[in-house]
């Protein structure tokens, strides 16, 4: 299996996959297709292989090949420590998301009731009810297909009884919130030719593009809080690169809404913005 495995991750690195990605990409589909966990892949990989594994790797490597997301050809990625269900049709959740998960955990430990716009798989309304078992939420996303897939993850976790999924755009319920969160589409409508294949060619549009930049999705959601969310609730949501200077004009600008705080994530970009209805 080790001649097989590295000769794999020889070919994705060949088809512009970074080398660390490629290594730990192959041996992650090598250990699907035996049915092993990856520790137990390492511990074995020198073992001869079964005689299934090579036909069967082959289709994986393939498609990773093709620069398909590992999420979607494993049907699966972890977020807060929990496994998801990701599909085509949704984002598959990344790290700097749980940074919003996090704001709500340090700005309202307390909270009885969230609407999460653009659930996508979910991740952040299903991270959020594991760890506060009094919370309900209200998941919307414009994509049935979407939905399904949150709804899914939310069994799987043993949270669907305190989500409700919502099919339509923008906030359905701010008036009666401790806080709206979101990951919302904030890619310039110009920007898809720079964007990696594994974006570009498998997530979904609706997902990732908000006008010509980035911010109109985020300009609704100010909007929704301004007029909607009552006086102490909070606005907790998700942003692209350089885009935090717009995002304080915008907060400045709108009734009743301050801005505490814009937090970077792990690369040092601002990327979780939070405000509060102060009136």
């Amino acid at each position: 299996m080790h001649e097989l495995t590295t000769g794999a991750a020889s070919r994705l690195k060949a088809a512009g996959i970074a080398p660390d990605e490629a290594d730990l990409d192959a041996q992650l589909l090598a250990a699907r297709v035996l049915g092993w966990d990856r520790t137990r892949f390492i511990t074995c990989w020198r073992d001869p292989a079964p005689s299934h594994f090579p036909a069967a790797f082959e289709k994986l490597i393939a498609r990773r090949e093709r620069r398909e997301p590992i999420s979607q050809i494993l049907g699966m990625r972890e977020f807060w420590r929990l496994e998801f269900e990701v599909t085509a049709d949704v984002l598959t959740p990344r790290p700097e998301t749980e940074g919003v998960v996090e704001a709500v955990l340090e700005h309202v430990p307390g909270a009885t009731a969230i609407e999460d716009v653009g659930t996508g798989s979910g991740c952040i309304a299903v991270a959020l009810a594991t760890e506060l078992p009094r919370l309900r939420l209200v998941a919307v996303d414009v994509s049935a297909a979407a939905l399904a897939v949150a709804r899914r993850n939310a069994i799987r976790h043993g949270v669907a009884d305190r989500i409700a999924f919502v099919r339509g755009h923008g906030s359905t319920a701010a008036g009666n919130v401790d806080a709206i969160v979101s990951n919302p589409p904030y890619i310039p409508s110009g920007g898809r030719d720079s964007l990696p294949p594994e974006m570009r060619l498998y997530e979904p549009v609706s997902a990732l593009f908000s006008g010509g930049d980035g911010l109109d999705v985020i300009r609704r959601l100010v909007e929704d809080a301004s007029a909607g969310l009552p006086a102490g609730a909070f606005l907790i949501l998700e942003c692209g690169v350089d885009q935090a200077p717009a995002i304080r004009e915008m907060i400045a600008r709108a009734t009743g809404l301050e801005l505490l705080e814009i937090r970077p994530d792990l690369a040092g970009i601002p990327r979780t913005v939070v405000a509060r209805r102060i009136r």
